[in-house]
């Protein structure tokens, strides 16, 4: 579970990407760039990762975070699939898009989500089943891509993976 509240819990910035998530506050933000909160405590005060469109990112580019290894030998993970459990905020009227891989150790990538446009000023719930591939370890990576406009942002907090993986 990562709440964001103290680091990035073992997440990592991809290499081959355009920029970065930023772990940040909406205490720390403008106005109208983000949600009023995080979703782990509902305070100004509190964590979550974010990327922004901005005149430092072109519409296009793509930032990408990484899960830790998770390993598909646990029989527990086998059996329901495993899940992982996050929170999204999607706001502006010229927003990117979002898209969930899972990601084989051998650089292959399934598409589980891909979100575009405005979904609301408001936190919403995801559940996505990580897909049976053998015993082949897997990551999970979060994709944003920067929309047109200047205020537009995409948020994550609460990435939750299911206890058997």
């Amino acid at each position: 579970h990562c709440n964001f509240e103290f680091d990035l819990c073992g997440w990592k910035q991809d290499e081959n990407d355009d920029f970065d998530w930023n772990l940040r506050t909406s205490s720390t933000t403008k106005m109208g760039t983000g949600p009023a909160t995080d979703h782990t405590l509902q305070e100004p005060s509190g964590h979550y990762i974010f990327i922004k469109s901005s005149f430092l990112q072109l519409p296009g580019q793509k930032a990408r975070i990484s899960s830790p290894v998770l390993s598909r030998r646990n029989k527990d993970c086998k059996v329901c699939g495993g899940v992982i459990l996050f929170y999204y905020h999607m706001y502006g009227p010229h927003i990117g898009s979002l898209i969930v891989y899972q990601r084989t150790m051998t650089k292959h990538e399934k598409i589980l989500l891909n979100l575009t446009g405005n979904q609301g000023n408001f936190w919403q719930r995801k559940a996505l089943i990580l897909a049976g591939d053998g015993d082949n370890d897997f990551q999970v990576v979060f994709e944003g891509i920067a929309g047109r406009g200047p205020k537009d942002g995409i948020a994550l907090d609460d990435l939750t993976f299911s206890r058997g993986c």
